[in-house]
Protein backbone atom coordinates (compact mmCIF):
# COMPACT_ATOMS: atom_id res chain seq x y z
CA UNK A 1 0.00 0.00 0.00
CA UNK A 2 1.25 3.61 -0.49
CA UNK A 3 1.91 5.98 2.08
CA UNK A 4 -0.85 8.10 1.92
CA UNK A 5 -3.12 4.73 2.30
CA UNK A 6 -0.96 4.22 5.27
CA UNK A 7 -1.59 7.47 6.83
CA UNK A 8 -5.39 6.83 6.44
CA UNK A 9 -5.33 2.95 8.48
CA UNK A 10 -7.25 4.55 11.64
CA UNK A 11 -9.91 5.68 9.35
CA UNK A 12 -13.16 4.15 10.19
CA UNK A 13 -14.07 2.71 6.52
CA UNK A 14 -12.06 1.21 4.04
CA UNK A 15 -13.92 0.73 0.89
CA UNK A 16 -12.99 -0.10 -2.96
CA UNK A 17 -15.28 1.39 -5.85
CA UNK A 18 -15.82 -1.11 -8.52
CA UNK A 19 -16.21 1.31 -12.12
CA UNK A 20 -19.73 1.97 -11.80
CA UNK A 21 -19.25 3.22 -8.76
CA UNK A 22 -16.53 5.22 -9.59
CA UNK A 23 -18.13 6.49 -12.64
CA UNK A 24 -20.75 7.76 -10.28
CA UNK A 25 -19.18 9.19 -7.75
CA UNK A 26 -17.12 11.52 -9.83
CA UNK A 27 -20.33 12.28 -12.42
CA UNK A 28 -23.25 11.89 -10.41
CA UNK A 29 -23.05 10.93 -7.29
CA UNK A 30 -26.58 11.32 -6.59
CA UNK A 31 -27.15 8.38 -8.10
CA UNK A 32 -25.29 6.52 -5.80
CA UNK A 33 -27.12 4.58 -2.25
CA UNK A 34 -27.45 7.13 0.18
CA UNK A 35 -25.12 5.16 2.85
CA UNK A 36 -22.42 4.93 0.03
CA UNK A 37 -22.80 8.47 -1.14
CA UNK A 38 -22.27 9.49 3.08
CA UNK A 39 -19.36 6.70 3.10
CA UNK A 40 -17.51 8.08 0.33
CA UNK A 41 -18.04 11.61 1.27
CA UNK A 42 -17.03 11.24 4.60
CA UNK A 43 -12.86 12.84 5.17
CA UNK A 44 -12.24 9.50 7.07
CA UNK A 45 -12.96 7.43 4.72
CA UNK A 46 -10.15 5.78 2.89
CA UNK A 47 -11.91 5.16 -0.81
CA UNK A 48 -9.34 2.82 -3.05
CA UNK A 49 -9.79 2.95 -6.54
CA UNK A 50 -8.67 -0.02 -8.48
CA UNK A 51 -6.14 -0.03 -11.26
CA UNK A 52 -8.66 -2.52 -12.97
CA UNK A 53 -11.53 0.49 -12.48
CA UNK A 54 -8.69 2.73 -15.29
CA UNK A 55 -8.44 -0.36 -17.20
CA UNK A 56 -12.05 -0.99 -17.72
CA UNK A 57 -12.76 2.87 -18.19
CA UNK A 58 -9.87 3.28 -20.91
CA UNK A 59 -11.10 0.00 -22.24
CA UNK A 60 -14.68 1.01 -23.01
CA UNK A 61 -13.50 4.90 -23.96
CA UNK A 62 -11.05 3.40 -27.07
CA UNK A 63 -14.04 1.07 -27.82
CA UNK A 64 -16.95 4.20 -27.73
CA UNK A 65 -18.63 2.73 -25.62
CA UNK A 66 -18.05 5.17 -22.67
CA UNK A 67 -17.57 9.11 -23.45
CA UNK A 68 -16.00 11.53 -21.30
CA UNK A 69 -14.99 14.61 -21.17
CA UNK A 70 -11.36 14.07 -21.65
CA UNK A 71 -9.22 11.36 -22.39
CA UNK A 72 -9.08 8.60 -19.42
CA UNK A 73 -5.41 9.36 -19.30
CA UNK A 74 -5.79 12.99 -17.81
CA UNK A 75 -9.35 12.66 -16.36
CA UNK A 76 -9.19 9.31 -14.49
CA UNK A 77 -6.15 10.14 -12.55
CA UNK A 78 -7.46 13.91 -11.77
CA UNK A 79 -10.87 13.02 -10.64
CA UNK A 80 -9.07 10.68 -8.35
CA UNK A 81 -6.89 13.32 -6.74
CA UNK A 82 -9.40 15.91 -7.04
CA UNK A 83 -11.68 13.31 -4.49
CA UNK A 84 -8.55 12.18 -2.41
CA UNK A 85 -9.32 8.59 -3.81
CA UNK A 86 -6.35 6.09 -3.44
CA UNK A 87 -5.29 4.18 -6.25
CA UNK A 88 -5.12 0.47 -5.61
CA UNK A 89 -2.60 -1.41 -8.35
CA UNK A 90 -3.02 -4.75 -9.13
CA UNK A 91 -0.57 -7.16 -7.91
CA UNK A 92 0.89 -10.56 -7.53
CA UNK A 93 -0.98 -11.35 -4.82
CA UNK A 94 -4.48 -9.96 -6.13
CA UNK A 95 -4.04 -11.85 -9.05
CA UNK A 96 -3.09 -15.00 -7.80
CA UNK A 97 -6.07 -14.75 -5.31
CA UNK A 98 -8.72 -15.01 -8.20
CA UNK A 99 -7.95 -18.87 -8.65
CA UNK A 100 -9.41 -19.08 -5.19
CA UNK A 101 -12.88 -17.41 -6.43
CA UNK A 102 -15.84 -19.60 -7.08
CA UNK A 103 -17.04 -19.30 -11.03
CA UNK A 104 -20.00 -16.61 -9.98
CA UNK A 105 -18.94 -13.80 -12.23
CA UNK A 106 -17.02 -14.00 -15.62
CA UNK A 107 -16.00 -10.34 -15.95
CA UNK A 108 -12.64 -10.39 -15.48
CA UNK A 109 -12.28 -6.91 -14.09
CA UNK A 110 -15.16 -7.66 -11.13
CA UNK A 111 -13.10 -10.57 -10.44
CA UNK A 112 -9.72 -9.02 -9.64
CA UNK A 113 -11.62 -6.40 -7.42
CA UNK A 114 -12.97 -8.68 -5.21
CA UNK A 115 -10.19 -10.44 -4.81
CA UNK A 116 -8.78 -7.28 -4.15
CA UNK A 117 -11.30 -6.43 -1.81
CA UNK A 118 -10.94 -9.99 0.10
CA UNK A 119 -6.86 -9.61 -0.04
CA UNK A 120 -6.76 -6.07 1.66
CA UNK A 121 -9.91 -6.77 3.79
CA UNK A 122 -11.84 -3.61 1.99
CA UNK A 123 -15.79 -2.88 1.78
CA UNK A 124 -16.70 -3.41 -1.76
CA UNK A 125 -18.91 -0.97 -3.56
CA UNK A 126 -21.06 -2.39 -6.28
CA UNK A 127 -24.59 -2.80 -7.18
CA UNK A 128 -23.89 -5.73 -9.06
CA UNK A 129 -26.23 -8.58 -7.97
CA UNK A 130 -23.57 -11.60 -8.80
CA UNK A 131 -20.72 -9.79 -7.25
CA UNK A 132 -22.78 -9.56 -4.20
CA UNK A 133 -23.12 -13.31 -3.51
CA UNK A 134 -19.60 -13.58 -2.97
CA UNK A 135 -17.69 -14.01 0.43
CA UNK A 136 -16.75 -10.43 1.15
CA UNK A 137 -17.97 -7.33 2.91
CA UNK A 138 -19.59 -4.90 0.50
CA UNK A 139 -21.65 -1.42 0.10
CA UNK A 140 -24.62 -1.06 -2.39
CA UNK A 141 -23.91 1.63 -4.56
Amino acid sequence: MTDEAEQRESTHLRVLLDTNAFLWAIQEPEILEEAAREAIADPDTAVYVSSAVAWEIAIKHAKGNLPLPLAPLIYVPARMKALGFIDLPITQEHALAVSLLPAIHADPFDRIMIAQTQVEDLIFVTRDARVLTYSLKTLRA
